[in-house]
């Protein structure tokens, strides 16, 4: 089980120590959504301690819940073991209290891709953390500039974008504002390294390489289908097997959850006004519908509790 922060280990060697400027002993990470749950994981199985933040309790139980499950299932998968479990969960400690960052170095976000409550985030991280510490967003589409903006360190901001599954994707996006420095940059390069990532370092541009790119064609495959053209297992078949992807664009969808793949369409056309960033019309009906995708069983197709496909000769 995790273990509920204490004073004495904000006080302990652990959480103090610092031997030299790359020495990670001791990572924040702020909202234990899908994404924070990942994040958390795969610091935490670098050998890394991770002070987990969230809102209130009923939000960090929800969040260490479906991390320990999802868990079980790659140990059911002979992904995992009982014993890496074990590790990782003992190296996450969780509060409520972000004044309890003020021991860490890095911190990482991944709360809502909403600008405003990210901004007020980082000014209230600095109102409290140390000045010199490293703020990382996950953000997928936000500016890193106008969200440093307002701080009193927008040399220590930058953006680190994971993909999901973050434990099982190998690729991180380091996303550079106007006003990163290189010393943040390479700082958070060799973090990377360090969880096993590997880095690709991209400027500042709404959607940066992968979510810019990714798009455009999961909202054509929805097109495609809401147009009769095919079926959604048809349409994935082909992509699969005609462009070597690992699964279709539908389920791609379904997996990343529709209501973020909307709102992220939403940021990017209303940032960059491309037609081709414009949601279909079916994806947005299925968010009303709340077929949200994997999360929770119905999306553009369905799953079962271990988030496995359900065979359906309808789809």
């Amino acid at each position: 089980m995790t273990e509920k922060l204490t004073f004495e280990d904000l006080q302990s060697p652990l959480a103090s120590k610092r031997k030299g400027k790359d020495d990670f002993s001791l990572v924040g990470v702020i909202g234990l959504g899908v994404m924070g749950q990942g994040i958390a994981e795969t610091i935490a199985g670098a050998g890394i301690d991770v002070l987990a933040v969230e809102k209130n309790e009923k939000a960090m139980k929800a969040g260490l819940d479906a991390l320990g499950k999802e868990m079980d299932l790659e140990i059911k998968r002979w992904g995992k073991t009982t014993a890496e479990k074990k590790a990782v969960l003992s190296r996450i400690k969780t509060t409520t209290n972000i004044a309890d960052l003020k021991s860490c170095d890095i911190i990482i976000e991944v709360i809502d891709e909403n600008f405003e409550a990210k901004r007020q985030l980082i000014e209230a991280f600095y109102s409290v953390g140390k000045e010199d510490a490293v703020f990382i967003s996950n953000t997928a589409t936000l500016s890193l500039t106008k969200l440093a903006a307002s701080s009193k360190r927008p040399d220590r901001i930058i953006g680190m974008h994971f993909l999901n599954p973050v434990p099982k994707v190998p690729l991180v996006e380091i996303v550079r504002g106007m006003k990163t420095s290189d010393e943040t940059y390479k700082l958070v390069k060799q973090f990377a390294e360090r969880i096993g990532k590997t880095p690709v370092e991209v400027f500042e541009y709404p959607g940066f390489i992968t979510t810019r790119v990714i798009l455009p064609m999961l909202n054509e495959a929805m097109h495609v289908l809401m147009e009769g053209i095919a079926k959604a297992e048809s349409i994935d078949t082909a992509m699969r097997l005609g462009y070597n992807m690992q699964i279709g664009p539908l389920e791609m969808a379904d997996a990343m959850g529709l209501d973020e793949v909307l709102m992220w369409m939403e940021t990017l056309f209303h940032e960059l006004g491309e037609p081709r960033y414009r949601p279909c019309p079916l994806l947005r009906r299925m968010v009303r519908e709340r077929k949200l995708g994997k999360k929770v069983g119905e999306g553009f197709f369905r799953y079962d509790a271990e988030g496995k496909r359900v065979v359906d000769s309808k789809k």
